[in-house]
């Protein structure tokens, strides 16, 4: 008699399939790519109760996919983002996990940029975080894209952030802060905001731009390591331009269209 074929276990699915599985883990992973959330944003948007929301929520943090900050409008309050980066790497995980053959990440369109699309950037104080973005915007989109930035209760230029952007080749003393009423009569194809305040005081534009908020902490509120006087600002940047990156990608593949996706 021949031994009986003992078929062996299955590995585990990847650990993107076994998280993205689930209908309302993907529902809330797709709400946060689009924008920074707050939890009754996400109960709203996926219309279920915030018990299983927020269920559903710590598995996702539990495996670094989404992470959380205090809100620094209300500390009551905390702003739930996609860490886009640790997606990238489950989704590469899981295309060689399914075979060998298949790319760490989908081929990109042959092209030479986005369409040419203007954005503009908001925080509180248009001292930092937002000058910084309008200038990683258009360096990183090769000019393609137009940023500009605006602030509610502007302040000067903070020399830290110009010096971090020097550090990367980019001049950002020349760009002046302004106040978001300069751009009342002004048409954008997307406003973002980087600060939990000023998305509380953001007023209606032209044209009914979408609206991403990026729930991005003030560096100038951070403590001061003598040490690296710059950190603060050098993680802001960081952030802003892995954030950047992956907006440009969106922008490769999924044009402007007239739906508007809300704050």
């Amino acid at each position: 008699m021949y031994p009986r074929r003992v078929r062996p276990v299955p590995d585990q699915p990847p650990e993107l399939f076994r998280l993205a599985g689930d209908p309302v883990r993907w529902a809330l992973v797709r709400e946060l790519g689009r924008s920074d959330r707050r939890v009754r944003e996400l109960t709203a948007a996926v219309q279920l109760p915030q018990n299983l929301v927020s269920y559903h929520l710590g598995k996702l943090r539990a495996a670094g996919v989404v992470a959380s900050r205090r809100s620094s409008a209300d500390g009551r309050d905390t702003y739930y983002h996609l860490d886009l980066d640790r997606c990238r790497e489950l989704l590469a995980e899981a295309g060689v996990a399914l075979h060998p053959g298949l790319p760490g990440h989908p081929d990109r369109p042959a092209t030479a940029g986005p369409a040419a699309q203007r954005v503009l950037f908001l925080c509180t104080g248009n001292s930092a975080r937002s000058q910084m973005a309008e200038a990683l915007l258009e360096e990183l989109s090769g000019s393609s894209v137009d940023g500009d930035s605006a602030g509610s209760r502007p302040k000067p230029l903070n020399p830290s952030a110009v010096r971090v952007m020097a550090a990367r080749g980019i001049d950002i003393s020349g760009r002046p802060s302004k106040h978001l009423d300069a751009f009342a009569e002004t048409r954008f194809d997307y406003v973002i905001s980087l600060c939990d305040r000023v998305r509380e005081v953001c007023p209606d534009f032209l044209g009914g731009p979408r609206t991403i908020h990026w729930s991005i902490p003030d560096p100038a509120t951070e403590p001061v390591d003598p040490r690296e006087p710059d950190a603060a600002y050098e993680r802001t940047a960081r952030e802003l331009e892995t954030r950047i990156r992956f907006l440009l990608d969106e922008l490769r593949t999924d044009p402007i269209s007239p739906e508007v996706t809300q704050q």
